[in-house]
């Protein structure tokens, strides 16, 4: 008993040692405030709510807050919503942010063949918004992001090299804007072209599903465009890493986990907490599907390891929790499997961050859009009073957010089949 509670000790200084690890390198840090700012891209509110989810599942005890402030139409003048003036002033800078993210040029390049003057008009107007934002934010970092791609891959372009080597155009003035004035980017238009690419080699009518209006990306296309942004912000692979021999009845390996109560028998089972959850994603919904495979978005921020070698049996039923997560040889056990993409309590318990991760942003929209911009103009004595209520409706729901990523204990066993 003395030398379990010695070995679990360790476990748990290796645990929190490995987590603050994991941590350091990371872009956002406790106590930010993140403001997404763009077109309808970012209105969508997908590649944004993905990018929440992630730090919201992967770093549980960190506090940071996420604003979305996306407008249909905008460019770097402003659009619908009103002048940049306006929209910096009133839908970033009284935030207060410590983040902001920045990505508008799809309106910008008038989806024609390049024009250098339309580009000239797109040059200065991202020099002014940084300016402003500096000005009204000295210690804000701000993350240009290259504007995501105008699908010419999956459909024949509308005219000669296609609109998105225009935004690539685009895009490239903004890396070296960025690199000129000090500021972080992200691209997000590269990569998910060359998923597009492979995913249209594999299954041409599905991939055209990934971004259908050839502008605005489904699902699957903001999962990979978050994957992209959180790259750039030096996110992490690794959810946890866990190696035991079950023939010496020990882990020998355990990175951003706590494993103890290890007990062989007919089965073989230990409790294991992980620090952080894996990305919610839908592997039994095809576009995904397709669109995972076709990129690197698993390898590269969604690994999460378990290697059990010293078994005897030829097969093992994994179950966590008393459920069942897949049947696998010894031999795979040996080498290791993902969790991040089995069907396991953990992966559910992200999902259900991630519902409220769509939640809250979806009562931020209604408080912005339809009561405070709806009725701006009008002298309603309940009109701050919905304002408030609806403020603390969308602080309820962070608060059940924060609560539900908190990473619990499970109870692995492995039976032989």
């Amino acid at each position: 008993m003395k030398f379990q509670r010695r070995f679990g000790f360790l476990l748990f200084a290796v645990f929190f040692a490995g987590n603050l690890l994991a941590q350091t390198g990371f872009y956002l840090k406790d106590g930010d405030r993140v403001v997404f700012y763009g077109d309808s891209i970012t209105n969508q509110r997908l590649y944004t709510t993905f990018a929440e989810t992630f730090v919201l599942t992967r770093f549980p005890q960190l506090k940071v807050e996420f604003i979305h402030s996306g407008w249909g139409g905008d460019r770097v003048s402003g659009g619908g919503g009103g002048s940049i003036e306006l929209r910096l002033n009133r839908d970033v800078i009284i935030y207060r942010p410590t983040v902001v993210t920045i990505m508008l040029g799809m309106n910008d390049g008038r989806y024609r063949a390049f024009d250098q003057d339309i580009f000239n008009t797109y040059s200065s107007g991202c020099e002014k918004m940084v300016q402003m934002l500096r000005a009204a934010l000295p210690a804000a970092r701000m993350t240009l992001i290259q504007p995501s791609p105008y699908d010419d891959v999956t459909r024949a372009p509308g005219f000669e090299g296609g609109y998105n080597a225009v935004l690539v155009r685009y895009g490239q003035f903004i890396k070296e804007f960025a690199q000129r004035q000090g500021l972080d980017v992200a691209d997000l238009n590269t990569s998910v072209v060359a998923a597009l690419q492979k995913a249209n080699a594999a299954d041409p009518a599905v991939a055209q599903k990934i971004v259908p209006d050839r502008v605005h990306p489904a699902v699957p296309g903001h999962l990979l465009m978050a994957g992209a942004l959180l790259k750039a912000w030096n996110a992490p692979s690794m959810v946890s890493a866990v190696e035991i021999d079950a023939g010496a009845g020990k882990a020998v390996k355990v990175e951003n986990a706590l494993v103890a109560d290890l007990q062989a028998g007919g089965s073989f089972s230990w409790t294991q907490t992980d620090k952080s959850l894996p990305m919610p994603v839908d592997l039994k919904d095809p576009i995904s599907a397709l669109a995972i495979r076709s990129s690197d978005f698993i390898q590269t921020l969604d690994q999460q390891p378990l290697k059990v070698t010293g078994l005897k049996a030829a097969n093992y039923a994994l179950a966590i929790d008393g459920e069942e997560a897949g049947v696998f040889t010894k031999e795979a056990l040996a080498e290791g499997i993902n969790l991040a993409v089995l069907p396991t309590p953990m992966a559910r318990q992200a999902a259900a961050v991630h519902a409220l991760t769509l939640k809250h942003n979806s009562i931020h929209e209604t408080r912005w859009r339809q009561i405070q911009l709806a009725f701006e103009n009008d002298d309603l004595i309940q009109k701050s009073v919905a304002l408030g209520a609806l403020d603390s409706l969308e602080s309820e729901l962070i608060q059940q957010q924060r609560a539900k990523a908190q990473p619990k204990p499970r109870r692995f066993e492995l039976t032989p089949r």
